[in-house]
C-alpha cells in the first residue's frame, strides 16, 4: 500500500509542477472562484447577467487545462456557453457539497449526496445535447474543480486506486485508503496546502481538501504505474 512516505513523495512531485502560470494551478483558480460564492452565500449570483459568462469560462478553462477538450472529446466541439445549464445546476446545489470530504465517505448520507451530485452533473451536461455521454472522468473533474469533494477519476487515478465510478464501492475504497493511512500516521491530514491566488500568485487562506490530496497521490502513482493498494 502507498504509505506515508509514498504519499509525501507523491504530493511533493505534484506540487513541483504547481506554480501560478502552470496548468495545475488551473484547479486553484476554478475552485477559488466557485468557493467564493459558496462562502459568501451568493451561489445564485453565479448565473447573474454579470457573472454567467465568467462562471462558464472559469469552469471551461479549468477543464480544458486538465485535458477534457482534447482528441475526440465531444467538448472540443462546444463553446463555453454549453456549460450554462451546468452553472445553473451548481448555483442551486446543496451547500453541503462544499463541506464534504473523504473523512465522511463512510457515511451513507454523504455517499448518497455524492452519487446524486454526479448524476445531476451528467443531466445538466446533456441538457443542450441529449446525445452527449459525460464520462466519469469529466463528471469527477467538475466535482473536484467546483466542490473539491472527490478526486478526479481519470485514467491515472483509476488505475492506481482501482476506482472508476462514483458509487458506494468506489467511495468506500477511497475512504479505506484515507483511514488506513490515518491510523498509521496522519499522512493526509498533516498537509496544509493553500490554493494560489490568480492576481498575486500568492497563497490564499483556502486549503486543499483531503480529496484533493488523495487526487494528487492517485494521479502521480498512476503515472508511475503503481497501485496504492497491495
Amino acid at each position: 500500500m502507498c504509505d506515508a512516505e509514498c504519499i509525501r513523495e507523491s504530493v511533493k512531485e505534484f506540487q513541483g509542477n504547481r506554480t501560478p502560470t502552470k496548468r495545475y494551478a488551473s484547479f486553484d483558480y476554478c475552485y477559488n472562484y466557485f468557493y467564493s460564492f459558496y462562502k459568501n452565500d451568493k451561489l445564485s449570483d453565479l448565473v447573474s447577467e454579470k457573472n454567467l459568462q465568467t462562471s462558464c469560462f472559469q469552469l471551461g478553462f479549468y477543464l480544458a487545462s486538465w485535458g477534457m477538450f482534447r482528441g475526440s472529446s465531444k467538448l472540443l466541439q462546444k463553446s463555453v456557453k454549453y456549460f450554462e445549464p451546468l452553472i445553473n445546476w451548481i448555483s442551486n446545489a446543496e451547500k453541503e457539497l462544499w463541506e464534504i470530504d473523504v473523512d465522511s465517505y463512510n457515511d451513507p448520507i454523504v455517499q448518497d449526496k455524492l452519487v446524486k451530485a454526479a448524476q445531476g452533473i451528467r443531466e445538466a451536461l446533456k441538457e443542450n445535447d441529449n446525445s452527449f455521454n459525460p464520462t466519469e472522468t469529466l463528471v469527477t473533474k467538475i466535482m473536484l474543480g467546483v466542490f473539491g469533494n472527490i478526486p478526479a477519476f481519470d485514467t491515472y487515478f483509476s488505475n492506481s486506486f482501482g476506482v472508476r465510478t462514483v458509487n458506494e464501492k468506489g467511495l468506500d475504497r477511497i475512504y479505506d485508503f484515507y483511514s488506513q493511512n490515518k491510523e498509521v500516521k496522519k499522512a493526509i491530514d498533516d498537509f496544509k496546502i493553500h490554493t494560489l491566488d490568480f492576481t498575486t500568485g500568492k497563497e490564499t487562506k483556502i486549503k486543499y481538501k483531503k480529496a484533493k490530496i488523495i487526487d494528487m497521490v492517485g494521479f502521480v502513482q498512476g503515472i508511475n504505474n503503481q497501485k496504492v493498494f497491495k
